[in-house]
């Protein structure tokens, strides 16, 4: 594909993307009160149904990856995505118990199905030498339009309330279906494999060492959901919770593209083990600084560690796997990763109504200690000069 075809491939994702953060993230900070607080459950419930939401990202993303590799095409998986994700909210606003909640969030979580497929087709119109700087604008636009969604929370919430505002929600990702259907076109791929489950007897020990402490990481890093509920415990008004979500998101914003660079120039796996360094002063912060003050730069610290994981992971994954089935094995790692996610946010949920928040920060450093040092074993390709 040439520049310009690849240009253009980025440009309409980046911009789909942004329109779909907008809408998921004028209703993402208010997500744990609107459960909670509107719906009155418990943070059990909330940790099940986050958890719940990450699971079935990981199956919809292993599944859509699957098929886009076996009936080669991979568009119709993002535009149809993002109509899902469109719909969800609606069913959201028309809500009246936690129990009605959890349909949608099947519907709303499904939509990821765009991620695999879609991540696919910019691994495949990139170069080594580029990809990382890619992922990284496709983040760093993801991040944009989640600020920009904030800002909308932030300025409507109070106007709207939860229902009208999941309502106006869903319009920007309808939008960028659009976008998608229009704009983006796909070349038949020459030879792709299909992923045969998750036996991975074809990949080699870096994939699956990599996937196994992905997975470790995984068990550890719960939910935003419970460092917002965290800072209300320690006197933040539920008004106040979406500035903090607006805070991490804004940084994740600003240095997703210079880490997605950063990882061409110099590795991904010293920007991973970044990554993961964030996560853990995260938890860290949250423990011995129990003050309003702690609390925003643990938020500062969750924006570094979401703006340089995510751009990384998929361009790490994308040259570890085999190129030949490169969607399905982006879909199985999200899968891995997903399922592990439930467990996480469940369990989270349980030790923090038992015993307290403390204790899940303690699991999760521990974890992250676990997958900071396996990562140290994943050994990556040469960088290729920028084309």
């Amino acid at each position: 594909m040439d520049r310009k075809q690849t240009r253009r491939t980025v440009t309409v994702f980046a911009l789909a993307s942004f329109l779909n953060d907008l809408g998921s993230d004028m209703i993402y900070p208010i997500w744990p009160m609107f459960i909670t607080t509107g719906l009155g459950a418990s943070m059990s419930v909330l940790g099940f149904l986050d958890g719940l939401g990450d699971a079935l990202v990981s199956i919809s993303q292993a599944a859509s990856g699957y098929l886009s590799d076996r009936i080669r095409k991979r568009k119709v998986f993002v535009w149809l995505g993002y109509l899902l994700g469109s719909g969800s909210r609606i069913g959201y606003a028309v809500s009246g118990t936690w129990q009605h909640v959890v349909p949608f969030r099947v519907l709303d979580r499904a939509g990821k199905m765009r991620g695999a497929p879609r991540d696919a087709i910019i691994a495949d119109v990139s170069s080594r030498g580029n990809r990382g700087t890619h992922f990284g604008v496709l983040r760093a636009m993801d991040n944009l339009g989640a600020v920009c969604g904030i800002l909308v929370c932030i300025a409507l919430f109070e106007v709207l309330g939860y229902r009208s505002l999941f309502l106006l929600a869903a319009i920007p990702s309808a939008v960028g279906a659009i976008l998608v259907v229009l704009f983006i076109k796909e070349r038949k791929p020459e030879d792709n494999r299909v992923y045969k489950g998750i036996s991975f007897s074809e990949l080699d020990r870096n994939f699956r060492l990599f996937l196994f402490l992905s997975a470790v990481f995984a068990l550890g890093s719960f939910s935003y959901s419970f460092l917002l509920l965290y800072a209300h415990q320690l006197g933040f008004r539920i008004s106040f919770l979406p500035v903090l979500y607006l805070v991490f998101t804004a940084v994740a914003s600003l240095v997703s593209l210079p880490f997605g660079r950063l990882a061409d120039r110099i590795g991904r796996r010293t920007v991973l083990l970044m990554s993961f360094l964030f996560w853990g002063l995260v938890c860290v912060c949250l423990l011995l600084v129990r003050s309003r003050e702690g609390v925003v730069v643990a938020f500062v610290l969750y924006g570094l560690h979401k703006g340089a994981i995510e751009p990384v992971q998929k361009a790490f994954v994308s040259e570890l796997a085999p190129r030949a089935y490169r969607a399905s094995s982006l879909g199985g790692f999200q899968m891995v990763v997903g399922l592990c996610a439930l467990p996480s946010s469940l369990l989270a949920g349980i030790l923090w109504d038992g015993v307290g928040a403390f204790l899940p920060l303690y699991v999760s450093i521990g974890l992250t200690t676990i997958a900071s040092v396996l990562l140290i074993f994943v050994k990556e390709g040469r960088i290729e000069p920028m084309t």
